[in-house]
C-alpha cells in the first residue's frame, strides 16, 4: 500500500512539474524594482497629473474614475456568491474596485481609498477559495488582489500585507501548478492570455518573499502566452472576434505592459507576428453607429478599449485612437466606469491630445488568419457613411458560430443587416446546455442563435455549416469605386454543393452588391439566401423587398437568378432555453439549383432605393481585376 501510494505521489509530483515549470529562465539576470513595480512606478503619478490637467477629457475621465471609487466606499466588500459554476463576475467587480481605488489613492494620496482597498482585499482573502475549476476567476481575482498589494504596499498594516499576501500564494499562485486547473497553458485563445497575465501580476507582487515561485510563474507565462498571441498572425485578425479581443487582447497588453515595467523588456512578445497589427482590426471592426461587426460570442454594442491607447502609443499611430476618441467625446465619461480595466487607460493615454487624433487614411482593412474578415467602408468621418463587413474562418474557431461567409451593412446611421450575437451562458447552461462543443452533433448547435440559418449566410438542404474546414479570404479591392472582397465557402459546405465562392463589395460609393457563385453535385440542391434585420420589410415584388428603418429605407433587390419568390421568416425562437429576439426578422428566398449545375446568385442592398448609375452583376473573377 505505501508503494502504491509513492507511486502515485510521484506521478502526481510530475504532472505538477510538467505544468509548473518553463523551459527558459527569461528573467534570472533582472532585478525588479521595489513596490509599487506593477504597471505604474513610483513618480509616474506625475505624468498622469499634468496629462489630466491640461487635457479636458483626462480631466474628466480622472474625476470619473475618482467619482465611482467614492460610491465605492459606501458598498459593502465583494462577497463569495457564485452563480452556476462561476465566480467570474465577482472577481472582475473586485479587480474594478481594487484597480479603481489604488489609482485613486495614488493620484490623490486620500487615506479613505487605500483603507477601503485594504479592507476589500482582507474580505476577498477570507474567501475559502477563488473557484479554481474555472480558472479564469482565479486569474482575475489573483490580478485584483496584486494590484491592490503592490500599489498600496507601504498603506498596508503590516498584519494586513501578510494575510494579502498569502492568498495571493495560496488561493491564486500554487492551485496553477497543479495540473487539474492548468489546461489554460496549453489552450490557444483567451483563457492563456488572461490566466497567464493574473497569474504574472500575482508572481510579481510577491516577488521578494517568494522569489523562486515568482520566477517560475512569470517565466513559465513568457514561455506559454505565445501560443494564443499566434493566432494574430498574419495580418492581426483576432480569431474570437469583437467581443473576447476586449477580453483576451487586453488582458495580453496588460501582461506585456506589466513585464516591460519590472524588467525594462518585454522578451519579443510585441514582435510576434500580427500583433501590434490587431490595433487596426480592432479599429475597422467598429461601423459609423459606433458598434461593431459582431460576430461569434460578441455583444451588439460597441464600447472604449484602454489597450488600444497601448497600441497608439507603441506604433506612435494617433489614428488608432479614431473609434476610441468617438467614444470618448459622444460618451458621458461616467459611462465607461464599468470597464474594470479603465485606470490603465490613464497610463497608457498620457500625451494623447484628442483634439490632435485624426481619422484614418485607410478606408478597408482585410486580414487572414483563422477567422478572416474584410472591412470597408465609404468615410469615416460621414455618420451616414457605408460599411460592409463579412467573415470566413471556420466554425471550429473557439467561441465560433455558424457564420461562415455571413456580413453586416450599415447605411444612413442604420444597421440593415445585423449578427445576433451570443446569448448569455448561464442562461443555456443554467437549462443544461452543453454549450462549448465543437463536434457536428455538439449541444452548443440547437441554440437558435448559432447556426447559419439566422445568419446573413447561405443554407443548403436545411443543412449546418460543417464544423471542419476553413473559408479563406481569396481575393479583395480597396479600389474607391469598388471595395470587395471574396470568400470560398466550398470547404464549411462539404457533401452538400461542389463550390460555394461568395463575394461582397461597394458599388460606386452608394450600395452594396452580395454575389454568390455554386456548383451543385448530382442532386437537385435548395438554396436558402437569408438576411437578418432588425428593419420593417415590405415585399414589393417577387425579387425585392423594402426595407425602413428609423425615417430612413434600403432597397433589396435580387439580379440573379431572374426568378425567384421574396419571402420573410420569423425569429421567434423554437426552444424554451433560447433567448427572445424582437424587432427583427429574416428577410431573404429559397430557389431549386439543378443537378450537375452552375449557378450566379446577385443582390442588391440600396439605401433609399437609388438605383441609378449601378453595374450589372460581373463575375467574381472580374471582380479584382
Amino acid at each position: 500500500m505505501k508503494k502504491r501510494l509513492n507511486a502515485c505521489l510521484s506521478i502526481c509530483f510530475l504532472l505538477i512539474f510538467s505544468v509548473a515549470t518553463a523551459q527558459t529562465d527569461f528573467t534570472g539576470a533582472y532585478q525588479l524594482p521595489k513596490h509599487p513595480r506593477i504597471l505604474m512606478l513610483a513618480g509616474e503619478e506625475q505624468a498622469i497629473k499634468k496629462n489630466a490637467s491640461n487635457d479636458k477629457t483626462w480631466t474628466g475621465l480622472h474625476k470619473a474614475i475618482i467619482a465611482e471609487c467614492d460610491s465605492m466606499l459606501l458598498r459593502p466588500p465583494v462577497e463569495r456568491i457564485q452563480i452556476g459554476r462561476r465566480l467570474l463576475d465577482k472577481s472582475r467587480e473586485a479587480l474594478r474596485r481594487l484597480f479603481f481605488l489604488s489609482y485613486a489613492y495614488r493620484l490623490t494620496r486620500e487615506q479613505q481609498y487605500a483603507q477601503r482597498a485594504e479592507q476589500e482585499m482582507l474580505a476577498i482573502s477570507a474567501f475559502r477559495d477563488w473557484n479554481p475549476s474555472h480558472f479564469l476567476d482565479v486569474a482575475e481575482m489573483t490580478m485584483a488582489m496584486a494590484i491592490g498589494y503592490d500599489w498600496l504596499y507601504d498603506q498596508l498594516q503590516a498584519t494586513s500585507r501578510s494575510t494579502i499576501r498569502e492568498a495571493i500564494v495560496k488561493k491564486g499562485i500554487e492551485p496553477s501548478l497543479e495540473s487539474k486547473n492548468g489546461s489554460f497553458l496549453r489552450a490557444e485563445h483567451n483563457w492563456n492570455q488572461v490566466c497567464n497575465a493574473g497569474m504574472a501580476y500575482g508572481a510579481l507582487a510577491v516577488y521578494e518573499d517568494h522569489p523562486e515561485l515568482a520566477k517560475q510563474v512569470i517565466n513559465r507565462a513568457i514561455e506559454t502566452i505565445v501560443l494564443p498571441m499566434k493566432d494574430y498572425a498574419p495580418d492581426g485578425a483576432y480569431p474570437e472576434g469583437y467581443g473576447y479581443w476586449g477580453y483576451g487582447t487586453s488582458f495580453n497588453v496588460m501582461f506585456i505592459n506589466a513585464i516591460e515595467k519590472a524588467y525594462g523588456n518585454d522578451f519579443g512578445l510585441s514582435d510576434q507576428p500580427g500583433f501590434l497589427k490587431t490595433a487596426g482590426f480592432l479599429e475597422n471592426m467598429t461601423g459609423p453607429s459606433h458598434n461593431p461587426f459582431n460576430y461569434s460570442d460578441a455583444g451588439s454594442r460597441g464600447g472604449l478599449h484602454p489597450a488600444m491607447f497601448w497600441f497608439a502609443s507603441k506604433l506612435k499611430d494617433p489614428s488608432l485612437l479614431w473609434v476610441e476618441r468617438s467614444q470618448l467625446m459622444n460618451n458621458k465619461f461616467s459611462a465607461h466606469v464599468k470597464d474594470r480595466l479603465l485606470p490603465a487607460i490613464m497610463l497608457w493615454g498620457a500625451g494623447s491630445n484628442m483634439n490632435r487624433i485624426t481619422a484614418p487614411k485607410q478606408l478597408m482593412w482585410v486580414g487572414q488568419g483563422k477567422n478572416p474578415v474584410a472591412l470597408m467602408r465609404t468615410s469615416w468621418t460621414d455618420p451616414n457613411a457605408i460599411y460592409v463587413a463579412m467573415k470566413g474562418g471556420s466554425v471550429s474557431v473557439n467561441h465560433a458560430h455558424m457564420d461562415i461567409g455571413s456580413f453586416i451593412m450599415e447605411a444612413n446611421g442604420v444597421r440593415w443587416a445585423m449578427d445576433f450575437g451570443m446569448q448569455e451562458y448561464e442562461t443555456l447552461e443554467s437549462r443544461g446546455i452543453q454549450l462549448f462543443g465543437r463536434t457536428q452533433d455538439a449541444q452548443r448547435w440547437t441554440v437558435f442563435r448559432y447556426t447559419n440559418l439566422v445568419h446573413n449566410t447561405l443554407t443548403l438542404n436545411n443543412q449546418h455549416q460543417r464544423v471542419t474546414g476553413h473559408a479563406p479570404i481569396t481575393g479583395s479591392s480597396a479600389k474607391p469605386l469598388f471595395m470587395n472582397a471574396t470568400v470560398d465557402m466550398t470547404e464549411v459546405y462539404k457533401g452538400a454543393i461542389a463550390k460555394a465562392v461568395r463575394g461582397v463589395g461597394i458599388l460606386n460609393q452608394k450600395a452594396v452588391l452580395v454575389r454568390d457563385e455554386v456548383e451543385t453535385l448530382h442532386e437537385e440542391t435548395t438554396l436558402r439566401w437569408t438576411m437578418l434585420t432588425p428593419a420593417t420589410v415590405k415585399i414589393t415584388g417577387s425579387n425585392r423587398a423594402e426595407l425602413t428603418k428609423d425615417g430612413k429605407s434600403l432597397l433589396l433587390e435580387v439580379q440573379e437568378p431572374a426568378t425567384v419568390t421574396m419571402k420573410t421568416w420569423s425569429t421567434d425562437p423554437p426552444h424554451d432555453y433560447d433567448a427572445p429576439n424582437p424587432g427583427t426578422t429574416l428577410v431573404g428566398f429559397e430557389v431549386k439549383l439543378p443537378a450537375n449545375s452552375k449557378s450566379n446568385i446577385s443582390v442588391l442592398l440600396v439605401p433609399e432605393g437609388d438605383t441609378k448609375g449601378l453595374p450589372g452583376p460581373q463575375p467574381l473573377a472580374t471582380w479584382n481585376k
